[in-house]
């Protein structure tokens, strides 16, 4: 008999975590199988059993997080709201009916061109690893990755939740590593090359920001330029991932985390050397980096260009456009660095510091929520449903 090593619920569909390891699938159960993850009939009863327990637990943990911040966007809000003077609801109605809508309109798209760009992104870095998607899949992935991304800490799901959904397309689990950790690459990247070409065209606009704001700004810099810079090293250096993954392992074993240690590595090692040609693959083509590199500028430039927008649509001055596309540079940066589910709290308080001295006083509430209710609430609310609408279809097709 064969056994689940663990179970992850995604929509109601159980994927095992072992899917992420590279072998053929067994057509019957699609486990794979290894001898020395067979454990004898009692064992998998035993496992068996807990299986239900399992699932229960990931789809609370699940909950919990989903409830966390949706908690924590409320909070956010009425902290917003609350604590400005003059504020009130008939004011903001009344704001947005007298918003200029011909410039709402290219906000909306460039929020809809934060996740096709990125799954542009994905789809070239896997069709180059000849694991050919369709532009929907790949923005699909996108989506996951942005949903997850907002409700966990430090956006920790979002890479897992899309590398599993890759899995289910047949995307090997080391493929679709080298292909998240150049595109985290080049996001860190595109978003430093906006930062240094505001820093040099609108310096003034980083004075702007309280003590506490420019100290949010420095420490998110140096956090971005961190984070490229070990990421490409995961790709042009790939044996630093392998002894990351395997001290990793080995720790596991030692707390009696994970058992059978020896087969556990086998696998790993399996995985690497397959990831070892994709990095060396992907960092070998000059054009796809460059293509890479593009669209994640492009997907943050379009996400910061929201802001500009709205800015626009509420009466701003033309002249300022810059200036605001420069000060929404400084807050995506700023947040970046605090692991609070999608930011909410510290972009806010960001955007309200840099809003003041650009806007009447009695505006700077609206333009805020409205911006950030683009950029981020209905921009992740948007990317759950689709996910959830592409795993229904998926199931759908299989099923045919």
């Amino acid at each position: 008999m064969k056994i689940e090593i663990r179970r992850i619920l995604w929509y109601d569909n159980p994927i095992r975590i072992c899917d992420v390891f590279d072998a053929p699938l067994c057509g019957a159960c699609e486990e794979r199988p290894s001898a020395g993850l067979l454990m004898n009939e009692n064992e998998n009863q035993v496992r068996q059993s807990a299986a239900p327990e399992g699932l229960a637990q990931e789809a609370r943990k699940k909950r919990v997080w989903m409830l966390l911040s949706a908690a924590i966007a409320a909070l956010s809000i009425w902290a917003v709201t609350s604590q400005w003077k003059g504020f009130s609801l008939a004011a903001f109605r009344e704001d947005l009916q007298q918003a200029d809508k011909r410039w709402l309109i290219p906000a909306i798209l460039c929020m809809l061109g934060f996740v096709v760009f990125e799954g542009c992104a994905l789809k070239a870095s896997c069709d180059a690893l000849d694991y050919r998607t369709s532009l929907g899949r790949a923005c699909s992935y996108s989506a996951a990755d942005i949903y997850f991304s907002a409700i966990t800490p430090s956006a920790s799901g979002g890479q897992p939740a899309c590398l599993l959904l890759m899995r289910r397309d047949g995307i090997p689990g080391s493929v679709g590593t080298a292909v998240l950790l150049l595109t985290l690459a080049m996001y860190a990247l595109a978003i430093l090359s906006i930062g240094l070409l505001c820093l040099i065209f609108w310096p003034q606009v980083f004075l702007v920001f309280d003590t506490t704001g420019r100290v949010l700004i420095v420490i998110g810099f140096l956090a971005q330029a961190i984070l490229a810079a070990l990421f490409l090293l995961m790709i042009l250096r790939e044996r630093m991932l392998e002894k990351a993954c395997r001290a990793i392992l080995h720790g596991l074993a030692k707390l009696r985390l994970v058992r059978r240690e020896e087969a556990l590595r086998e696998r790993l090692d399996r995985t690497m050397e397959n990831y070892r040609r994709c990095a060396q693959l992907l960092a070998g083509r000059k054009g796809l980096l460059r293509r890479s590199y593009l669209f994640n500028l492009l997907q943050r430039a379009s996400m910061i260009a929201v802001t500009m927008f709205t800015y626009l649509a509420m009466g701003g001055r033309g002249r300022l456009a810059g200036s605001i596309f420069a000060m929404q540079s400084y807050v995506v940066i700023g947040s970046n660095c605090v692991p609070i589910p999608g930011a909410m709290g510290v972009a806010d308080y960001l955007m309200l510091d840099g809003f003041e001295n650009f806007l009447p006083a009695d505006l700077v509430v609206s333009m805020e929520l409205l911006s950030r209710s683009l950029s981020f609430y209905i921009c992740v609310l948007l990317c759950g449903m689709f996910v959830f609408f592409m795993s229904v279809r998926k199931r759908k097709e299989a099923l045919h």
